[in-house]
């Protein structure tokens, strides 16, 4: 089979078989299940109080990006006319339907996690939200005085009527439709405030007048409800009959016109400001809003029915995140500090101990600071002669950028691919790329056509020996912040071949390198999916004529049809094949004679799961890739990403023994995905039986770059007893 061929093989009947709709799940279906096991963990009481806030908020703001980037895709499908199933068969306007009818419940539970369950934890708890019917009198007097000092003079309330157009609402912009009449009229009139939620705190501290501000603050009202409460100061003279609070989510999965622009940054820079004015995709109003006033925004921003979720609580609960802000540590997450590899902990030393031997570093349960390290040593070791690296999420205050910048300061070569595409880091990434630039670093902003998601680092290094070559590969981003929340693994080595393909690969990303052939590395396009096919396929033959085939991808998502397809095929062979898919999984398991070998589970916990580990039994000679790949088509067709082998045979040994078994072997947070779609909890037998794959691994973290490996630390020895 040739993936990449324009006129591939006829299909036979099996094939055929592996494309009945009937055995793909919908990849926005898939996702909103990911989403349900986010809220999940909000309802989870095992959670500290502020930790499960901070689930809810999450839950929100992956809604609010789900809006903006998958639901658009759909309605401009539908203008378009776009007939075209994927794998699943459902239509565009099906899909619609579908995520209408699977997010209601969804929100109706976070709204009722927050009113009934939440909210009266956190009053316990001694942090109180309230409503105005709940505050004393001297709290509503406090305020109206911060309202008229404070708000009152950055609010513009805009009219509607026949003299004043239909105010245009952005996007995420949180307001207030007010309806009011003259007095002594009959006429409703109507008018629109934005409430300044990115200028004050969207809860607002509560004090008495007898109160200073230095006193502790538990007591918060939400923003929009004091502006509500006090509209007779925005509109003296008339009647204020109802205030309802809404939100409109627009389109922001902008198309750059890479082709019609001068460079790419020019086109990025272009689609940033088209990001809030997109067409609208959903609108979110108060439960008690009136269905005149839903009819008339039906008429000026959407006339879909299915663009509408009325909310019985706070629309747009993404800014609870502001709550886990507070210091109160008896409500977060007991803090751990990630264990640094003893032959790391000297930064001068970091090259001698590469050179010596392959590391890898599990994050967050192992510090990102080696890798701050390795970069801030070879900005200012002498030896070092050129660094070069790409550059995807880095994050606001990036100890990875004031490396690079320091080491152009002390005249090395610095070359950096700043992915400008990296969606809604957009911004970000274009100040980082003028601030390197200006300091003489050569930047290059990305490949026309294609995204660099891949992670890698370079060092060039002048030794006794010769020219030496340092490679730091990664499956997440160089961003100091998110290697403390993201669960990520990277890899240090000194090997010559695949420090020749990383150094290869760099040289197609700044030039015009057409490099078609690596020593180790498997890259995309093209590259990663005939690998994956080809490694599938020695696993079919490997059951077929030895009974050993066992494959186990731990990944963030697998959509691409190919490759569930290849995956069908080796389980019907009888490939044991164990998946774990923390998002996006369109591939059914358990189907009898399709999928029956095939099992899926996820974990959603304390750290976002983002590793991605591609485990082949090979008969034997076990084989461990790694990087930053997913198995989607976007991954696959339309991007730069690596996975890169892990050769050292200790390291292997570890993860296989390790790392594989014990996230294999959670028993509190994993989910089992049904045939059907669904996911069930794992119920252990016995409390001995209770598992914590991140629990476990912040308890015995660092254990897999140990040399001697105490037996007792090993969860179990080989994933195939699982």
């Amino acid at each position: 089979m040739n993936p990449d061929s324009d006129n591939p093989n006829p299909i036979n009947q099996k094939d055929r078989l592996y494309r009945d709709s009937s055995l793909y799940i919908n990849r926005e279906i898939s996702w909103i299940q990911f989403n349900n096991h986010v809220l999940n963990e909000a309802k989870d009481t095992s959670h500290p109080l502020l930790e499960r806030v901070k689930f809810l908020a999450i839950f929100a703001n992956n809604l609010d990006e789900f809006f903006m980037i998958r639901v658009s895709g759909l309605h401009q499908q539908l203008r378009e006319g776009v007939l075209k199933a994927p794998p699943d068969g459902l239509t565009p306007g099906q899909q619609l339907d579908a995520i209408y009818q699977s997010i209601l419940p969804l929100l109706q539970e976070s709204v009722s996690i927050w009113n009934d369950d939440i909210i009266p934890e956190l009053k316990r708890a001694g942090i109180i939200i309230h409503s105005y019917d709940t505050l004393h009198e001297n709290q509503k007097r406090y305020l109206r005085n911060y309202f008229i000092k404070e708000i009152f003079p950055v609010l513009t309330p805009l009219a509607f009527d026949k003299s004043h157009p239909f105010p245009f609402i952005s996007n995420l912009a949180l307001n207030l439709a007010v309806i009011l009449r003259e007095r002594g009229e009959t006429e409703d009139l109507f008018a629109r405030i934005k409430i300044p939620n990115r200028l004050f705190p969207r809860l607002i501290p509560v004090h008495s007048e007898e109160n200073n501000e230095d006193t502790e603050i538990s007591e918060f009202i939400f923003l929009e409800e004091v502006i509500s409460e006090n509209l007779d100061i925005l509109f003296p003279g008339m009647d204020v009959r109802a205030s309802y609070p809404f939100r409109v989510t627009r389109d922001a999965d902008v198309e750059i016109e890479e082709d019609e622009a001068d460079d790419l940054l020019t086109a990025v820079q272009e689609s940033i400001g088209r990001r809030w004015i997109g067409k609208p995709v959903r609108i979110e109003v108060s439960s008690w809003m009136d269905q005149s006033v839903c009819a008339m925004m039906a008429e000026k921003i959407a006339g879909y029915p299915h663009m509408f979720y009325r909310m019985n609580g706070p629309i747009g609960m993404s800014d609870l995140m502001c709550l886990f802000e507070l210091d109160r540590p008896d409500l977060k997450d007991i803090p751990f500090i990630p264990s640094v590899p003893k032959f790391l902990e000297n930064e001068k030393q970091i090259f001698n101990r590469i050179r010596t031997r392959d590391v890898i570093l599990f994050h967050p349960y192992e510090s990102f600071q080696p890798v701050i390290n390795f970069l801030h040593q070879a900005a200012h070791d002498p030896d070092v002669l050129a660094i070069k690296m790409t550059l995807y999420r880095s994050g606001s205050k990036s100890p990875i950028i004031r490396a690079l910048l320091d080491a152009r300061e002390n005249g090395k070569a610095v070359s950096v691919v700043v992915e400008l595409k990296a969606r809604f880091d957009e911004e970000n990434n274009i100040g980082w790329a003028r601030a390197l630039e200006h300091a003489g670093v050569h930047v290059v902003y990305g490949i026309m056509g294609l995204k660099v998601h891949a992670k890698l680092c370079l060092i060039v290094r002048r030794e006794r020996d010769g020219i030496i070559r340092y490679v730091h590969m990664s499956s997440g981003n160089y961003n100091d912040t998110t290697a403390r929340i993201y669960t990520d693994i990277g890899l240090f080595t000194a090997d010559p071949e695949i420090a020749s393909d990383v150094s290869n690969l760099f040289n197609t990303l700044t030039g015009y390198s057409n490099y078609m052939s690596y020593n180790h590395l498997m890259v995309s396009p093209k590259y990663i999916r005939r690998g994956v096919l080809s490694l599938i396929d020695r696993e079919i033959q490997r059951q077929k004529e030895h009974h050993d085939g066992h494959i186990i991808f731990k990944l963030n998502a697998l959509q691409d049809p190919e490759m569930i397809r290849a995956l069908y095929k080796a389980s019907e062979a009888g490939v044991k094949i164990d998946l774990q898919i923390r998002g996006i999984c369109c591939l059914r398991p358990g189907l009898p004679g399709i999928s029956d070998n095939i099992t899926v589970s996820s974990i959603v916990g304390r750290f976002l799961e983002h590793s991605r580990i591609y485990y082949f039994h090979n008969g034997g000679d076990e084989i461990i890739l790694m990087g930053s790949a997913d198995l989607m088509p976007r991954n696959l067709n339309r991007r730069i990403e690596v996975l890169f082998p892990i050769l050292d045979k200790e390291i292997r040994t570890q993860i296989i023994s390790t790392i594989l078994p014990i996230h294999l072997r959670d028993t509190t947070k994993k989910r089992i995905l049904k045939p059907d779609g669904t996911y069930v909890r794992v119920i252990p037998h016995m409390e001995d039986d209770k598992i914590n794959a991140q629990e476990w691994l912040i308890t015995h973290k660092g254990i897999w770059n140990e040399h001697q490996v105490d037996e007792e630390k090993i969860i179990r020895k080989h994933p195939a007893d699982i």
